[in-house]
């Protein structure tokens, strides 16, 4: 073999190599635009790929597309608590126009003479504390549509979470947060957050919380888990699955997160050794 048809045959060699290597990157990379794709169809917009092993564009575009799908969760999130308190205010609205009349109505016949004793006044009482009954029910509702402008500062985490162990001395805590955490949000809508978070938990049974930072606060317990059928809705405003609950307490907090710039989230699994596990974020 000459050094002519040496060098075509290593030529030919390497071309092939380096062909059969670029079509199995190419499919690779179609491979992450499917499960990108799939992801966003199916709303999963906390997704994300890893960028080992690409080049440096490549790398920088995946690292874009992963902030882009918090960015767009983000702004789902704001749009889902945006429809949700036009929807209450304008129930609350009609419901207080209803049944205000028929409460100041049923109490002036409550006060006339000829009611009194007489065989209508237990059904005008009933009705009457029927109406009353509905409008405190309407009136808690409010406070959905009547949240506060945030007020971000920069929050210590730990100092915050010491304060709740206080509260809930008789709970077991597993804290895993480093003392310089320092989180840019507004503090009072953080500690209802939380308060909702370990309360919730208490109710589920729960003896023992733990707390841990990776970029968010990562809140686990270990009470009653919560099932897939019901994972689903627990953030829609009036779900609850408890008899008495009155179903605002995770809606409530979870906007009280998305007006602070951040979002609240159930953990698709818990953190190992809990059985629920939600994910408050944010804005820094």
């Amino acid at each position: 073999m000459t050094n002519w048809e040496w060098i075509v045959g290593v030529m030919v060699v390497t071309t092939l190599a380096v062909g059969a290597w670029f079509l199995y990157h190419q499919k690779l990379l179609a491979r992450r635009a499917q499960l990108m794709r799939e992801a966003i169809l199916n709303q999963d917009f906390m997704f994300r790929l890893p960028t080992k092993g690409l080049f440096r564009g490549e790398r920088a575009l995946q690292e874009t597309l992963n902030d882009l799908g918090q960015d767009i969760a983000r702004l789902v999130a704001r749009h889902e608590v945006e429809s949700w308190q036009r929807l209450t205010r304008v129930l609350t609205h009609e419901i207080m126009n209803a049944t205000t009349p028929i409460s100041s109505i049923s109490q002036a016949y409550l006060a006339h003479p000829g009611i009194k004793g007489s065989p209508y006044e237990e059904g005008i009482r009933a009705i009457h504390d029927t109406c009353d009954g509905l409008c405190a029910f309407v009136d808690s509702y409010r406070k959905l549509t009547r949240l506060q402008e945030a007020a971000p500062t920069d929050i210590n985490l730990l100092e915050l979470l010491n304060s709740l162990r206080t509260l809930f001395g008789n709970l077991k805590w597993h804290v895993g947060i480093p003392a310089e955490t320092i989180v840019h949000t507004d503090g009072n809508m953080l500690r209802q957050v939380l308060l909702n978070l370990v309360k919730n938990a208490v109710e589920a049974g729960a003896g023992t919380i733990d707390a841990r930072w990776d970029g968010a606060l990562w809140v686990s317990n270990d009470g009653a888990p919560i099932a897939a059928d019901v994972a689903k809705d627990i953030f829609v405003p009036f779900f609850t699955t408890k008899t008495t609950g009155t179903g605002i307490g995770l809606s409530l907090s979870r906007q009280l997160m998305v007006v602070s710039g951040g979002d609240l989230q159930l953990a698709e699994r818990p953190v190992a050794g809990y059985h629920v596990t939600f994910i408050v974020k944010t804005s820094a």
